[in-house]
């Protein structure tokens, strides 16, 4: 405290100090009896009150922004190649599954399985059915019709498909074969009998051979080069045997040269070939090489190049062999492009190698890879021609390199069972073939062979003769069993056939029967042989008698002359008969050919019929009365496809001048009718018909002949 001289000064100071100290005890006091009453115990809790009502639910927040993007992952491995779409036909020969062959795709995915009951090579016709080879009992070689339509797991039938088999054929062992579509000749690397054993493409049951060629050692495949004619043969001593100008040469007895796989120092690799291919846009031949059967890991690939020339010790252009290929027992190999095919038999599989040709030599791994139990023999399907069947021609200036006739004169004499080639412009005949029968009509299908009817007022037993490329190849020829076959017996209910068809891509032909107690259409596979069935039977109403039929594929439609005078149209035939239908019973519609709507006088007596798809156009033949040489008439129909009841005829040509008697057959070119003229000896051509005028109208040509029965065109194509 701070201290002043004057009393009266200090006095007052003091007395100051002390009211302040008085004041603040004073308040001291109270807050401390302020603090003391709040210290006493809390009063018991209340009852809760009852639950308020909910809140309002917020509003959502807004979103918030998107993150980065993360990096790019690490790349996957790379795919198996990539091929072009294709399928092709596995044949197998395992225990379990010995007999059966498989539908496959590019990449070796089964599509289907059927059973052939064969187990050896495989290979295609140019009609789209497989020929295979077996010697699981008695060697025999099958034809199984139109197989790639075939329903999965459907087996052989013998009204639809056909076996070469029995003593005559000499067949013991035969592995792989080879179809030579251009000649109609299947040649068979037959291994036990040590020989080339040929036969022609539509034979059937215990034919002789063609032909046969003894070899060096035993064969186990073969190859042919259409072009050339030459033919390569795939020995197990590893050898190649070259046969030049086999075929035109009279089937050579022996070998032209031999070629012999070897390294650059011309010392022999192969031990036990194969598989055997031809690639005649390179030259070069393929080669597998199963080495030892017991050994699953010494199968080798060869590529030989100039394969035309090559003989002796020939270095290959190429070899796969060794642990990474995965070659083992390679039995059979199929080129598509570059791309091989390899049946590889022991380490049960499907091995493919792109790019053959190319690429380093060595233990080389395949591109892909797709098991399989036992596979044996492997071919890529055929695609059917894309024309028309030759009695549904509808392009107008269609090239022909002929006119097929049949002759059936009333009593037999040297034109009996001929069929003879004219030239297109009807000047000169070209070449002639004998069916050996007395013969009716004829057609052809896409590969030129010819489908001929044949009854006997004798015997009551009608039949079809099968024969073997008589459109391009068979001048001075007689009918023969190693290349040739019959339909014909009980069974087949021909007993007086007379018109018929041929619809190559569906496998069938349609027969008009003509006999009194059961007309019909009769539907025959084209593969079938001897006492077979029919697939399906057509009946017209009424117990009408046909005599021809045309069938258009495109519309599943069978037009049928009557010689009633009407035409019968049933619809859905071959729908009905995947249906598993065996008979239709009754027409779906039935037309009659008129005048100023009213159906022309007796005698009517339809005779040829042919359908124009592109013109919806019926073309009929009428011949009026057989004993009457001047009322043959021929009509044309518009409108077919809907007409029904009295159809007014569109071109009505008939009187002296036409020369129309007995037009017993017709066939339609696309723009010119051909016209057999039985009764006046002719074979004519009526041009343009369809826009043709009518009445007595001279056709434009005509050439003389015996006794024409029915008439076909040959269309260039058919020759390629």
């Amino acid at each position: 405290m701070k201290t002043f001289k004057s009393g009266a000064t200090t006095q007052s100071i003091h007395a100051q100090s002390m009211a302040s100290k008085l004041c603040l005890s004073a308040l001291t006091l109270a807050i401390l009896f302020s603090l003391t009453g709040c210290d006493g115990d809390d009063g018991s809790d209340g009852a809760a009150g009852t639950q308020g009502a909910a809140g309002v639910a917020g509003t959502n927040g807004t979103n918030g922004t998107d993150g980065a993007n993360g990096s790019d992952g690490v790349d996957g491995a790379d795919g198996s190649a990539g091929f072009a779409a294709a399928t092709f036909i596995l044949a197998n020969n395992g225990a379990d599954n010995a007999g059966t062959i498989d539908l496959i795709d590019q990449n070796a995915a089964k599509l289907k399985t059927f059973n052939s009951g064969a187990n050896e090579g495989v290979a295609f016709d140019g009609l789209g059915n497989l020929v295979q080879a077996s010697d699981s009992g008695n060697g025999a070689l099958s034809t199984v019709c139109q197989v790639l339509s075939r329903a999965d797991g459907t087996m052989f039938d013998s009204n639809r498909d056909r076996t070469i088999t029995g003593s005559n054929t000499s067949l013991v062992n035969p592995k792989g074969i080879h179809v030579s579509t251009k000649r109609g000749l299947i040649f068979i690397a037959d291994f036990n009998a040590v020989q080339i054993t040929v036969f022609g493409a539509t034979a059937a049951g215990d034919a002789a051979p063609l032909a046969s060629t003894v070899t060096d050692a035993k064969p186990w495949d073969v190859t042919y080069d259409d072009s050339n004619d030459r033919l390569y043969v795939a020995l197990t001593n590893g050898d190649v045997t070259v046969y030049d100008n086999y075929v035109d040469g009279g089937f050579v007895a022996m070998p032209t040269r031999t070629i012999t796989p070897s390294n650059e120092a011309g010392e022999k690799i192969s031990v036990n070939l194969h598989g055997i291919v031809y690639d005649a846009n390179t030259n070069k031949l393929v080669l597998s090489d199963v080495g030892s059967a017991s050994d699953a890991t010494d199968g080798a690939l060869f590529v030989i190049n100039n394969a035309s020339l090559a003989d002796g010790n020939t270095v290959v252009a190429r070899s796969i062999a060794g642990p990474a290929s995965m070659l083992g027992n390679p039995v059979d190999i199929s080129l598509t492009g570059s791309d091989l095919r390899v049946a590889e038999k022991s380490n049960d599989a499907v091995l493919v190698f792109s790019n053959i040709f190319s690429g380093a030599s060595g233990d080389i791994s395949p591109d892909s890879v797709t098991p399989t139990i036992k596979p044996e023999s492997i071919t890529e399907t055929v695609m059917h021609n894309d024309m028309a069947d030759v009695s549904d021609s509808y392009l107008a200036n269609m090239p022909l390199m002929g006119i097929a006739v049949s002759s059936n004169p009333a009593a037999a004499g040297p034109t009996t069972g001929q069929i003879s080639r004219l030239n297109a412009p009807l000047t000169s005949e070209l070449g002639s073939y004998n069916a050996s029968q007395t013969i009716e009509s004829v057609t052809f299908d896409k590969a030129g062979n010819s489908y001929t009817t044949f009854d006997n007022s004798t015997t009551s037993v009608g039949g079809i003769v099968i024969s073997n490329k008589v459109a391009m190849h068979r001048d001075g020829e007689v009918f023969s069993l190693s290349q040739d076959s019959i339909i014909s017996g009980a069974n087949t209910g021909l007993i007086s056939p007379k018109g018929l068809d041929v619809a190559s891509d569906r496998g069938l032909i349609f027969v008009a029967e003509n006999n009194a107690t059961t007309p019909g259409i009769l539907v025959f596979s084209t593969c079938t042989t001897g006492d077979a069935s029919p697939l399906i039977t057509l009946t017209p109403s009424n117990s009408a008698r046909p005599w021809d039929v045309d069938y258009d594929v495109a519309t599943d439609r069978a037009f049928v002359a009557l010689t009633n005078g009407t035409i019968a149209v049933f619809d859905e035939v071959n729908s009905k008969l995947m249906a598993g239908m065996s008979t239709i019973t009754g027409e779906d519609r039935l037309i009659t050919p008129a005048t100023a709507g009213a159906a022309f006088p007796a005698p009517t007596n339809l005779h040829g019929i042919d359908y124009d798809p592109l013109s919806d156009s019926l073309i009929v033949s009428d011949v009026g009365s057989a004993a009457d040489a001047t009322d043959g008439k021929l009509f044309v129909l518009n409108n077919a496809g809907t007409s029904s009841g009295l159809s007014n005829v569109s071109v009505n040509i008939a009187g002296p001048a036409t020369m129309l008697g007995n037009p017993v057959d017709i066939m339609f070119t696309g723009n010119h009718l051909f016209v057999a003229e039985k009764s006046n000896g002719l074979v004519m051509r009526f041009d343009n018909i369809l826009n043709s005028p009518s009445g007595d109208i001279a056709a434009n040509l005509s050439y003389s002949f015996t006794a024409p029965e029915s008439v076909a065109i040959l269309p260039t194509w058919l020759n390629r």
